[in-house]
Parts: C-alpha cells; structure tokens; sequence
C-alpha cells in the first residue's frame, strides 16, 4: 500500500486517541467485574468511546480532499466522545469517593509531562505505526500497569483531556483551510454555477438587476411558487437579484 493512503498515521492525535484506546480496553478489563458491571454495559460504553476517537480522527482525515467539511464534523465527533469517556473516568473516581489528581499535583504533573515521540515511518506504515504507538503506550506503563484503578483512571484521564484540547486545535487549522481554500464539494458546486453562468450568457440570459452578472434559471423549492422556474443571479448567495421567467 502506498503512503499516501495513510496520511492520519502521522497525526500526533491518531496516535494519543490510540494509546487512549488501548489504555482504556485494559482498564476496563482489568477493574470491571461482574459485581461493578453486571450486565456489562459500563464495559461497552467505554470502549466505544474509546474507539469512536481513532476511528473517526481516521475517517475525517481519509475525507480531508473530498469535504472538508466533514473532516471537521468527524474531527468534533472524536473530541466529543473523549469527552463522554473523560467523564466516565471522572465518576469512576468519584464512586471510589476519590478525586481526579489536581492540576498542581506532582502526579499531574509527571503525566503531563510525559510527551510522545514523533512517527517516523518509511515504508511499511501499518507496521512501522503499531511499533511506534506501542512504544508511546509503554511511557505510561508506570501508571498503566499499577494495581491501583484510582492512579489508572487518573493517567488515561489526563490524556483524554490532553487529546481533547490537540482536537480543538486541529479543528481550528481545518477551520482555516476551510475558509482559505473551500474543499472538494464547495469547488464542484462553483464549477457547476459557473458552467451553467457560461450556458446563460450564450443562450442570451439577462443580467442581474443588482450587480449586472449573467442569470441562471433555478427552480423555486417551496413557498407560492414552488416548482416554478425564475432567473437568479449566478453570484448567489453574496447577490440575491431575480428576475421572473
């Protein structure tokens, strides 16, 4: 496979919500029981979660060229549901009649300081990656691995608030290359819009009576004169100039 298919490899939050992930299904494993959990829904809830962050960080990034649009809509779906599963580690801790650690604590801080590599792959992405996050999952193994679900809890939550605040940023960049460039679907509609101007102009279309550009038929969608065609201004929705057919 070629490396251009995999362009959210390289995303710093691909690999955190990754980590999360992981962190997450051992969590759950490992401190929900049958007693705590008996149907196992807390179980379910958390690792969907937990799963929702790289599945739709990857699938809004695949659709970066296409609608980016929708890369943010995905984008904002993977930060919501760190959102939900931050909250599920918070009333964890809170069940327990514990605390989340405070933001000034020596715990917080060691976590917080805890920073990923950057991937450096070549060739063989899928596998190259999996080593690469396996080895950033491995920093938090001091935290991850103790006995204590309080001190668990505590770590994966540090990161899910982390890779919130990296999502809100990378919906911010996507937010300005959005109104810098527009995307794939904004760019078929001004095609469209200008081939049909184009036809208007030769078929002898009036102008606009607002700012003198060529006019397009369109059909009206609802109100009294749902269904029937009138010239509208090929600038629309900046000029909103009509004329009747």
């Amino acid at each position: 496979m070629k490396i251009s298919n995999f362009g959210y490899y390289w995303l710093d939050t691909w690999v955190l919500a990754n980590v999360v992930q992981l962190a997450t299904q051992e969590f759950c494993t490992r401190f929900l029981t049958r007693t705590n959990d008996p149907c196992g829904r807390q179980y379910d809830q958390m690792t969907q979660a937990a799963r929702s962050a790289p599945a739709n960080i990857a699938e809004g990034n695949s659709r970066h060229s296409t609608s980016k649009e929708t890369e943010m809509r995905l984008t904002d779906v993977a930060r919501a549901s760190l959102a939900e599963l931050a909250n599920d580690y918070v009333n964890w801790l809170m069940h327990l009649e514990r605390v989340p650690w405070s933001v000034s604590s020596a715990e917080y801080l060691e976590v917080s300081r805890t920073t990923l590599d950057r991937p450096m792959y070549k060739d063989d992405v899928q596998h190259n990656s999996s080593i690469h996050i396996l080895a950033q999952k491995h920093k938090f193994d001091k935290w991850f691995k103790s006995g204590d679900s309080v001190i668990v809890a505590n770590c994966i939550l540090i990161l899910c608030n982390r890779l919130i605040m990296m999502l809100g940023k990378q919906i911010e960049n996507q937010l300005a290359t959005f109104r810098n460039e527009g995307g794939f679907t904004e760019a078929l509609t001004a095609e469209r819009i200008a081939a049909k101007a184009e036809k208007s102009i030769a078929s002898g279309a009036p102008e606009c009576p607002v700012c003198g550009k060529p006019m397009i038929k369109r059909m009206a969608r609802k109100g009294i004169n749902s269904g029937k065609e009138f010239w509208s201004c090929s600038g629309y929705p900046e000029c909103n100039g009509t004329r009747r057919i």
